[in-house]
């Protein structure tokens, strides 16, 4: 695990639900990882969510994980772009099957608004698959002025299930 010094905290929400989605976001975390400027901090365990938005395909698996970075908000995006292309991601619809999704929720304190770039991310406080395990490793994280906890409290969890095999599933994958 890198050291990252006077970095940023950010939090990032990885997904899939084609191929092994838990083999994809363990690569995808190793890669981060394997970065000078990016430290992976803490990784939530595994969640098995129902698809939201499109509905009619399988399950996806979830995860959360805290990374230091020297990176700026949007070099960090681009890291996560490129990481997801180098994992083999199509991007063909919107909210549709994939082999693996990385999203930044959240990055330090920050609140930016630009093309292809909304932190905090748009709608996280309304969903489970997001909010689960956010708040396993960030309970007290602030999520649209309320902790991510008291955020998870108010959503329906409905299907949200939490896979077994602890918080360091990404480096035995």
């Amino acid at each position: 695990m890198n050291t990252v010094t006077d970095g940023t905290r950010a939090y990032l929400g990885l997904g899939g639900n084609l191929g092994d989605p838990a083999a994809a976001m363990a690569s995808a975390l190793r890669v981060l990882d394997a970065n000078a400027a990016v430290s992976v901090v803490a990784v939530s365990s595994i969640y098995r969510t129902p698809p939201w938005g499109k509905t009619d395909q399988p399950d996806f698996m979830n995860a959360v994980a805290a990374v230091d970075t020297t990176l700026s908000p949007r070099a960090l995006l681009d890291l996560c772009l490129e990481t997801e292309r180098a994992l083999k991601r199509v991007r063909a619809e919107r909210w549709g099957p994939r082999v693996i999704d990385m999203d930044i929720l959240l990055f330090g304190s920050e609140r930016i608004n630009e093309e292809g770039l909304q932190v905090p991310h748009p709608r996280m406080g309304e969903r489970a698959f997001v909010l689960a395990p956010l708040a396993e490793i960030a309970p007290d994280v602030i999520v649209d002025g309320e902790t991510a906890a008291g955020r998870l409290a108010g959503v329906d969890t409905t299907g949200i299930d939490r896979l077994p095999g602890g918080n360091d599933w990404w480096r035995r994958l």
